[in-house]
């Protein structure tokens, strides 16, 4: 008796059947790499909880940067990390502060990369909070003048897309109005739309000096248990101008990527973030698992989920991986 069911396996049977048939793939234009920049000279500090991963000065971003650009990868996220920190954030929007430094040195070397420039006041301020305060609560509207400020010098050093993480009501609009006063109509904003107070940040703040000094930013990031708001946030940002849309973080919050994609024809950037790295090297390092495996395996789930991009501190290895290395 011929026995009547669907045959899903005859497009498996062998690595050329399942490459011919593969639905997403990673690919290396998808890759942002996060870079952290430091003042002074001949630093390269490797940050504790995110192994492989360093604070460069920018003598030796030079170094890094070639290396970067010789795997491939064409697209870099920007965080500075200054000596100087005050309660307004200044060294943020000072037209030599060192992450508008590492832009121009950047896009002197390699005008083709694509530069993205954080942009927050939390590694400027001297309190950790990513806007100025009053009365011990961070000062949306006046936070976004700052938060404009900056937007417009790194674009003046050479930013290509400008990323703002700060989570201010209004920051999209207020930006996009001081980029195109100034001159900088051309330039697209990344916003980091949907970003969670997450526990997953902690390795960044280690890397980035950036941990607040008191409190938390529950009242400016969003709460992990909600989605809705998300897309209430989301489609705030597309009202006022915002070019690309990010999901932060990436893992936890796959089902953000999916409805961005699902709501909004903007491209959608999954940020895989250093607390999800970090678990991985961590896993890695004691032989639990198969790093290759597991990262291509998330990065794919980025992409299936409606990702176009990958804010990733695995890119370089990524990289190495996509050679064939």
């Amino acid at each position: 008796m011929a026995l009547t069911f669907d045959r899903h396996r005859r497009l498996r049977k062998s690595a050329a059947m399942r490459n011919l048939v593969r639905e997403n793939h990673v690919r290396m234009e998808d890759l942002i790499y996060p870079l952290f920049v430091v003042e002074g000279e001949g630093v390269k500090n490797e940050i504790p909880s995110m192994p492989g991963v360093f604070q460069f000065s920018l003598d030796q971003l030079a170094i890094e940067m070639k290396e970067i650009v010789e795997a491939g990868i064409q697209s870099v996220i920007l965080f500075g990390v200054p000596e100087y920190k005050d309660a307004c954030g200044s060294g943020a929007y000072d037209d030599n502060a060192v992450t508008q430094q590492a832009i121009r040195q950047i896009k002197e070397a390699y005008p083709e990369l694509v530069v993205i420039a954080d942009t927050c006041l939390c590694e400027y301020t001297d309190h950790g909070h990513c806007g100025v305060l009053y009365d011990g609560d961070v000062d949306n509207d006046e936070s976004l003048k700052l938060l404009a400020q900056t937007a417009v010098s790194q674009a003046r050093a050479g930013a290509d897309i400008i990323a703002p993480s700060n989570m201010m009501d209004g920051f999209v609009i207020a930006i996009r109005e001081a980029l195109d006063e100034a001159g900088f109509a051309h330039i697209p904003i990344m916003s980091y739309a949907v970003k969670y107070a997450s526990a997953f940040y902690g390795p960044f703040r280690d890397a980035a000096n950036s941990a607040p000094q008191f409190g938390d930013r529950k009242t400016y990031q969003m709460d992990p248990a909600n989605s809705r708001e998300g897309l209430r946030e989301a489609a705030s940002d597309v009202k006022e101008g915002a070019d690309f849309l990010i999901v932060k973080p990436g893992i936890a919050f796959m089902d953000m990527v999916v409805r961005l994609r699902e709501n909004f024809n903007l491209p959608i950037v999954a940020y895989n973030v250093s607390g999800e790295y970090s678990m991985v090297k961590a896993a890695a390092a004691n032989g639990w698992i198969d790093e290759e495996r597991i990262v291509m395996e998330i990065l794919v789930g980025f992409k299936r989920a409606g990702a176009d991009l990958i804010i990733t501190y695995h890119a370089k290895d990524v990289a190495k991986w996509l050679r064939g290395e």
